[in-house]
């Protein structure tokens, strides 16, 4: 049990789920009169909040544990601990690896967290956090953990059965974001699609959108859909509502049957071809976001060139693409060879994203001549970048804006004219600046 005085460096690594994980620790432990600082040198205590998905996120916190163990063993620290996914799937291993570690956690040991560095967890306060966000916007993530069998993934095992969480609970954290300035609220889980089944026995995405939209948010947006089970009323209300973005991530994976069969999609090419071009009949605003894997084990030339002209027919607005991973805890590890060399699979990714890259300088195009509103999220000068609904933080693309001599700040909402584009940027100046 550590001294309240002592000053602690929190590094969250990974995905936004994980970032909430840390925002809610990180208040907690705030409540109970610990100090958060922000450079690892200054710190007494260093807790890594790690990810697993992948071997290069896997890499990265390895990493990390590895030059903080490096600072324990010198002294430099008082305490090292280690949470998150990688923590929770590999605890033994690193333990053994790793003695200047003081203490391994899951994913979903908040309490013994905080108990370990001297205060006392608090449930009335679980949902309140401090934001590691730029203040005007936050995730809300909505759902724990994943019921799905992909073959690629160990998230299951990492954070358990799928658990909604309540809608009262979702629209009192909602609130109390809105009251801190957030303006963009992001809707996240492993799944979004099958929200509000385990507790409520049937969907509750779209109820819940309904209510969230009545709170106040400038934007609303809805990340990390999956395709089976997917409720599709959701999209006309996007349509519908002005503050819920037409923007949906759906990651699709692959399209070929064989490999989504092998990959426990429990979706086909027909019914995907069908879902996506259903929700773009539905509302033709709408822009799509998602992720394809190739180089996936057994994936012949044939079945990678049917992916290829899949999304050149298409014509995704936002793609990105992985190299498969063969993880260890996941079915495809322990049933099928890893047989796609890894530099014909980093080859597919490049032919995938050159084909991708072509597509979105084509659809960037169409914004030239335009009158558009953009978030912004930062200001250097006077130049500032932002983002429009189109576009998620961190993942999507950037609109870079001469200000012209307004005076404008991150979370201020503008009308800008655009002049030119690239494949992943919009270039243009300030029309209207609607000051928040």
């Amino acid at each position: 049990m550590l001294r309240n005085n002592r000053s602690i460096f929190l590094l969250s690594l990974g995905c936004s789920k994980n970032t909430v994980d840390s925002e809610r620790l990180i208040n907690q432990a705030e409540k109970n009169g610990l100090r958060f600082v922000e450079n690892a040198d200054e710190a007494d205590v260093i807790i890594i909040n790690t990810c697993g998905f992948i071997a290069d996120a896997k890499t990265e916190s390895i990493d990390e544990m590895l030059a903080a163990a490096e600072k324990r063993k010198q002294g430099k620290i008082a305490a090292l601990y280690v949470m998150g996914c990688l923590s929770a799937l590999y605890a033994q291993e690193l333990r053994a690896e790793l003695p200047e570690v003081d203490h391994f956690f899951g994913t979903s040991d908040m309490e013994k967290i905080i108990e370990i560095l001297g205060g006392t967890f608090s449930p009335k306060h679980l949902h309140e956090r401090t934001l590691l966000t730029p203040p005007h916007y936050a995730w809300l993530k909505i759902a724990e953990g994943c019921n799905r069998t992909c073959s690629f993934c160990a998230i299951p095992k990492m954070r358990g059965a799928y658990t909604s969480e309540s809608v009262e609970n979702l629209l009192e954290e909602a609130i109390l974001l809105r009251n801190k300035g957030v303006q963009e609220i992001n809707l996240i889980a492993q799944d979004i699609s099958v929200y509000g089944y385990d507790r409520y026995g049937s969907s509750r995405l779209n109820a819940l959108l309904l209510e969230l939209s009545d709170l106040d948010f400038h934007w609303i947006r809805l990340l990390y859909a999956y395709p089976q089970n997917f409720p599709t009323e959701v999209v006309d209300t996007m349509r519908e509502r002005e503050n819920i973005c037409n923007y949906l991530d759906m990651p699709v994976q692959h399209i070929n049957d064989r490999i989504l069969s092998s990959m426990k999609r429990g979706i086909g090419r027909e019914d995907t071809v069908r879902l996506l071009e259903s929700i773009r009949e539905s509302n033709p605003d709408i822009r799509l976001r998602t992720t394809m894997i190739t180089g996936y084990p057994g994936e012949t030339r044939e079945e990678f060139e049917e992916l290829i002209d899949f999304i050149r027919i298409f014509r995704f607005d936002r793609l990105g693409c992985f190299a498969y991973s063969h993880e260890e805890h996941t079915s495809a590890y322990a049933n099928l060879e890893d047989t796609v060399p890894e530099k014909e699979k980093e080859k597919r990714v490049q032919e995938i994203m050159e084909l991708q890259e072509n597509i979105s300088r084509e659809n960037n195009k169409k914004f030239e001549g335009q009158s558009i509103e953009i978030l912004i999220d930062e200001v250097d000068g006077s130049t500032v970048y932002g983002r429009t609904q189109y576009d998620a933080p961190e993942v999507d693309n950037e609109c870079i804006v001469n200000i012209e001599g307004n005076a404008v700040k991150p979370g201020d909402f503008c009308t800008v004219y655009i002049e030119d584009s690239t494949a992943y940027e919009l270039f243009g100046r300030i029309e209207i600046a609607d000051l928040g």
